[in-house]
Protein backbone atom coordinates (compact mmCIF):
# COMPACT_ATOMS: atom_id res chain seq x y z
CA UNK A 1 0.00 0.00 0.00
CA UNK A 2 1.69 3.27 -1.15
CA UNK A 3 -1.22 6.02 -1.08
CA UNK A 4 -4.09 5.73 1.85
CA UNK A 5 -6.32 8.66 2.01
CA UNK A 6 -8.00 9.74 5.46
CA UNK A 7 -10.71 12.40 3.78
CA UNK A 8 -14.54 11.18 4.06
CA UNK A 9 -16.50 10.41 0.86
CA UNK A 10 -17.65 13.17 -0.72
CA UNK A 11 -14.60 14.75 -1.00
CA UNK A 12 -14.09 13.82 -4.42
CA UNK A 13 -12.33 10.55 -3.73
CA UNK A 14 -13.64 9.41 -7.14
CA UNK A 15 -11.83 11.47 -8.72
CA UNK A 16 -9.02 11.05 -6.50
CA UNK A 17 -9.09 7.11 -7.06
CA UNK A 18 -9.01 8.22 -11.17
CA UNK A 19 -5.91 10.47 -11.10
CA UNK A 20 -4.27 7.51 -8.67
CA UNK A 21 -4.84 4.84 -11.11
CA UNK A 22 -3.52 7.26 -14.19
CA UNK A 23 -0.19 7.74 -11.59
CA UNK A 24 0.47 4.01 -12.32
CA UNK A 25 -1.19 3.65 -8.09
CA UNK A 26 -3.37 1.38 -9.02
CA UNK A 27 -5.92 -0.52 -8.41
CA UNK A 28 -7.20 1.92 -6.09
CA UNK A 29 -9.47 0.97 -3.28
CA UNK A 30 -12.69 2.73 -3.09
CA UNK A 31 -16.18 2.13 -1.70
CA UNK A 32 -16.92 1.60 -5.08
CA UNK A 33 -14.48 -2.26 -4.69
CA UNK A 34 -16.71 -3.38 -1.84
CA UNK A 35 -19.88 -3.00 -4.10
CA UNK A 36 -18.78 -4.65 -7.11
CA UNK A 37 -17.75 -7.79 -4.43
CA UNK A 38 -19.69 -7.26 -1.85
CA UNK A 39 -19.54 -11.05 -0.49
CA UNK A 40 -16.10 -11.07 -0.35
CA UNK A 41 -15.15 -7.52 0.73
CA UNK A 42 -18.30 -6.78 3.33
CA UNK A 43 -16.68 -9.43 5.97
CA UNK A 44 -13.39 -7.60 5.72
CA UNK A 45 -15.00 -4.30 6.86
CA UNK A 46 -17.01 -6.38 9.48
CA UNK A 47 -14.63 -7.56 11.13
CA UNK A 48 -12.62 -4.56 11.08
CA UNK A 49 -15.66 -2.99 13.11
CA UNK A 50 -15.33 -5.68 15.35
CA UNK A 51 -11.55 -5.26 15.82
CA UNK A 52 -10.51 -8.18 13.84
CA UNK A 53 -9.18 -6.60 10.75
CA UNK A 54 -6.73 -8.48 8.20
CA UNK A 55 -5.46 -5.39 6.51
CA UNK A 56 -2.94 -7.21 4.34
CA UNK A 57 -6.31 -9.71 3.25
CA UNK A 58 -8.47 -6.56 2.83
CA UNK A 59 -6.15 -4.81 0.37
CA UNK A 60 -4.55 -7.35 -1.41
CA UNK A 61 -3.94 -6.52 -4.65
CA UNK A 62 -4.28 -2.73 -4.08
CA UNK A 63 -1.54 -0.30 -3.89
CA UNK A 64 -3.87 2.55 -3.04
CA UNK A 65 -6.96 3.37 -1.24
CA UNK A 66 -9.54 5.97 -0.72
CA UNK A 67 -12.86 6.83 0.30
CA UNK A 68 -14.57 5.20 2.90
CA UNK A 69 -14.34 2.35 4.54
CA UNK A 70 -11.10 2.97 4.15
CA UNK A 71 -11.19 6.95 5.58
CA UNK A 72 -12.49 5.23 8.74
CA UNK A 73 -9.79 3.03 10.07
CA UNK A 74 -6.89 5.12 9.15
CA UNK A 75 -5.23 5.27 12.48
CA UNK A 76 -5.24 1.77 12.12
CA UNK A 77 -3.88 2.08 8.23
CA UNK A 78 -0.75 4.43 9.14
CA UNK A 79 0.29 2.16 11.87
CA UNK A 80 0.03 -0.90 9.27
CA UNK A 81 1.64 0.80 6.23
CA UNK A 82 4.11 3.26 7.99
CA UNK A 83 5.86 3.91 4.31
CA UNK A 84 2.38 4.63 2.98
CA UNK A 85 2.13 8.51 1.69
CA UNK A 86 -1.02 10.09 3.46
CA UNK A 87 -3.58 12.41 1.41
CA UNK A 88 -6.35 14.15 3.20
CA UNK A 89 -8.97 14.80 0.36
CA UNK A 90 -11.02 17.43 1.51
CA UNK A 91 -13.58 20.59 0.72
CA UNK A 92 -15.59 23.14 1.81
CA UNK A 93 -17.61 22.06 4.49
CA UNK A 94 -20.75 23.64 4.06
CA UNK A 95 -20.88 21.88 0.36
CA UNK A 96 -19.30 18.88 1.95
CA UNK A 97 -22.55 18.23 4.14
CA UNK A 98 -24.89 19.26 1.70
CA UNK A 99 -23.67 17.02 -1.20
CA UNK A 100 -23.69 14.08 1.48
CA UNK A 101 -26.95 14.51 2.95
CA UNK A 102 -28.16 14.58 -0.75
CA UNK A 103 -26.29 11.26 -1.77
CA UNK A 104 -24.85 8.85 1.01
CA UNK A 105 -27.49 9.78 3.88
CA UNK A 106 -29.98 9.92 1.93
CA UNK A 107 -29.38 6.33 0.99
CA UNK A 108 -27.77 5.44 4.77
CA UNK A 109 -31.20 7.09 6.59
CA UNK A 110 -33.93 5.53 4.67
CA UNK A 111 -33.39 1.53 5.43
CA UNK A 112 -37.26 0.73 4.30
CA UNK A 113 -35.47 1.55 0.38
CA UNK A 114 -32.46 -0.51 0.56
CA UNK A 115 -32.13 -2.91 -2.48
CA UNK A 116 -32.21 -6.63 -0.51
CA UNK A 117 -29.06 -8.00 -2.30
CA UNK A 118 -27.21 -4.33 -0.85
CA UNK A 119 -28.82 -4.47 2.78
CA UNK A 120 -25.32 -6.10 4.13
CA UNK A 121 -23.42 -3.90 2.53
CA UNK A 122 -25.28 -0.94 3.48
CA UNK A 123 -25.88 -1.99 7.03
CA UNK A 124 -21.90 -2.20 7.14
CA UNK A 125 -21.43 1.54 5.54
CA UNK A 126 -23.86 2.85 8.14
CA UNK A 127 -21.26 1.73 11.13
CA UNK A 128 -18.56 2.87 9.22
CA UNK A 129 -20.05 6.65 8.20
CA UNK A 130 -22.69 7.10 10.52
CA UNK A 131 -21.14 5.29 13.82
CA UNK A 132 -17.70 5.40 13.22
CA UNK A 133 -17.08 8.75 11.59
CA UNK A 134 -19.61 10.84 12.31
CA UNK A 135 -20.61 9.85 15.72
CA UNK A 136 -23.86 8.56 15.47
CA UNK A 137 -25.12 11.88 14.62
CA UNK A 138 -26.13 13.26 11.11
CA UNK A 139 -27.55 16.58 11.71
CA UNK A 140 -25.72 19.50 10.04
CA UNK A 141 -24.00 20.88 13.04
CA UNK A 142 -22.80 17.73 14.61
CA UNK A 143 -21.26 15.82 10.80
CA UNK A 144 -19.37 19.28 9.69
CA UNK A 145 -17.97 19.08 13.41
CA UNK A 146 -17.01 15.67 12.57
CA UNK A 147 -15.79 16.37 9.32
CA UNK A 148 -13.83 18.88 10.71
CA UNK A 149 -12.71 16.89 13.50
CA UNK A 150 -11.21 14.20 11.24
CA UNK A 151 -8.73 16.70 9.50
CA UNK A 152 -7.32 17.71 12.44
CA UNK A 153 -6.52 14.87 13.81
CA UNK A 154 -5.21 13.70 10.68
CA UNK A 155 -2.80 16.92 10.51
CA UNK A 156 -2.16 16.22 14.08
CA UNK A 157 -0.88 12.74 14.08
CA UNK A 158 1.33 12.23 10.69
CA UNK A 159 3.98 14.28 9.99
CA UNK A 160 3.69 17.46 7.58
CA UNK A 161 6.37 15.74 5.16
CA UNK A 162 4.32 12.61 4.74
CA UNK A 163 0.81 14.67 4.23
CA UNK A 164 -0.72 16.29 1.72
CA UNK A 165 -4.33 18.12 2.40
CA UNK A 166 -5.60 18.21 -0.86
CA UNK A 167 -8.77 19.67 -2.86
CA UNK A 168 -9.42 18.22 -6.15
CA UNK A 169 -9.56 21.37 -7.43
CA UNK A 170 -5.83 21.85 -6.69
CA UNK A 171 -5.42 19.44 -9.75
CA UNK A 172 -2.28 18.00 -10.46
CA UNK A 173 0.38 20.25 -9.41
CA UNK A 174 0.09 19.73 -5.76
CA UNK A 175 -0.78 16.10 -6.27
CA UNK A 176 2.47 15.29 -8.04
CA UNK A 177 4.67 17.41 -6.61
CA UNK A 178 4.16 15.22 -3.08
CA UNK A 179 4.01 11.85 -4.85
CA UNK A 180 7.33 13.04 -6.89
CA UNK A 181 5.83 11.96 -10.16
CA UNK A 182 5.66 13.47 -13.30
CA UNK A 183 1.97 15.49 -14.32
CA UNK A 184 0.42 13.87 -16.87
CA UNK A 185 -0.73 15.19 -20.24
CA UNK A 186 -4.46 15.27 -19.48
CA UNK A 187 -6.68 17.12 -16.90
CA UNK A 188 -7.20 16.37 -13.62
CA UNK A 189 -9.76 14.04 -13.66
CA UNK A 190 -13.66 15.22 -12.68
CA UNK A 191 -16.23 12.44 -11.41
CA UNK A 192 -19.14 11.41 -9.18
CA UNK A 193 -21.63 13.85 -9.40
CA UNK A 194 -25.21 13.28 -8.00
CA UNK A 195 -26.20 11.87 -10.87
CA UNK A 196 -23.16 9.27 -11.01
CA UNK A 197 -23.12 8.09 -7.44
CA UNK A 198 -26.99 7.40 -7.95
CA UNK A 199 -26.17 5.92 -11.14
CA UNK A 200 -23.92 3.58 -9.07
CA UNK A 201 -26.10 2.55 -6.31
CA UNK A 202 -28.36 1.56 -9.26
CA UNK A 203 -25.73 -0.97 -10.78
CA UNK A 204 -24.56 -2.14 -7.39
CA UNK A 205 -28.67 -3.21 -6.69
CA UNK A 206 -28.52 -5.29 -9.98
CA UNK A 207 -25.81 -7.14 -9.14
Amino acid sequence: MQVISSGFGRTATMSLRMALEQLGLGPCYHMESVLDDMSTKVPHWNAALAGAADWQKTFDGFQSAVDWPTAAFWPDLIAEYPKARIIHSTRDAESWYKSISETILAVLLSPDKWPEAQREWLEMVCHVVIDKSLGGKTDKNSAITAFKAQEEAVKAAVPADNLLVFQAKDGWGPLCAFLGLPIPDAPYPRSNSREEFFALMAQGSDG
